[in-house]
């Protein structure tokens, strides 16, 4: 019977997992990877602290930060469900079943797919939903990112560097995002943005050659070998019954990053909690371990 069990490896995560060490909590983190979605991000320039950071290198430095205190990790273990029964609540994985006073899930989202023709086929041949970890791969090739919010904008500031050339296929009328990611992208020579556009297809045969697009009402074909799909995100909280959502499927918390559940707590980017940020799920992560603390103290 452990103190608390964290659910995901994050900035909310890793950083619940300092804070849990520093109270001398007997604790677990079950995660399926080390990092989330700051493992996928390029150039980051707004988290205090360093002007100018990678992502993966931020992600080791969470990791190393979280390593120092021996924490107990259980890596590669998928979460099936999260249930309280009495006075325990049981986490149940892919591989094993635990027991905790408290926990907080902090498992993140994931990207959301297109539902297009071609998309489960070329999936990994082609299609990839990370240019952080796949963009090397089409050095000096065509892509096109499928998207137009900061996650896209990220996506085309690490592929004008590497690929040929960039298509960005956005659904709006104009670029969304932060207004100097969007000044660097559309100031690219190597980049053309379709706006008002919808992918179709991926089109192939062995690996992705080609996507169809509708452009302003009419159909384009765009010769590519690569494509980024960075349109939004799905939290993953599929697996915890009972506690409430909203329509977009985010856990619901208040300011103690209480659930409607008693000593079930939520954290980063999983809760409804206003702005995605790094930043922010690693200050939402370090309240969700105090009220933790402060719940299994009392009860």
């Amino acid at each position: 019977m452990y103190d608390l069990i964290i659910i995901g490896a994050g900035p909310a995560g890793i950083t619940a997992s300092v804070y849990a060490a520093r109270k001398k909590m007997d604790f677990l983190v079950v995660t399926g990877d080390i990092g989330g979605q700051t493992a996928w991000s390029g150039d980051i320039e707004n988290y205090t602290g360093y002007q100018f950071i990678t992502g993966p290198d931020l992600v080791h430095k969470f990791e190393e930060h979280m390593r120092s205190y021996d924490t107990s990790v259980k890596e590669g273990e998928e979460v099936m469900e999260v249930v309280k029964a009495g006075g325990a609540i049981l986490v149940k994985t892919s591989k094993a079943e635990y027991q905790a006073r408290s926990v907080i899930i902090a498992s993140g989202k994931r990207s959301k797919e297109l539902g297009v023709p071609g998309e489960k086929e070329y999936k990994n041949k082609g299609i990839s939903y990370c240019a952080t970890c796949d963009g090397p791969l089409f050095s000096a090739k065509n892509v096109a990112i499928i998207g137009g919010g900061n996650s896209a904008l990220d996506a085309a500031l690490q592929l004008i560097k590497i690929a040929k050339y960039v298509y960005i296929v956005n659904n709006t009328p104009e670029l969304g995002g932060e207004a100097l990611m969007r000044q660097k992208v559309e100031g690219a020579q190597n980049l053309e943005i379709f706006n008002n556009s919808s992918i179709l297809a991926v089109l192939g045969e062995k690996m992705v050659n080609a996507i169809k697009i509708n452009h302003a009402g009419n159909e384009k074909m765009l010769s590519v070998e690569g494509v980024f799909v960075e349109i939004g995100l799905i939290p993953n909280s599929d697996f915890v019954k009972g506690v409430e959502k909203n329509a977009r499927g985010e856990i619901k918390v208040n300011s103690r990053n209480e659930t409607n559940i008693q000593g079930i707590f939520a954290a980063g980017d999983v809760t409804d909690v206003p702005e995605k940020q790094i930043i922010i799920a690693a200050g939402e992560g370090s309240k969700a371990c105090l009220s933790a603390f402060r719940y299994v103290a009392q009860h």
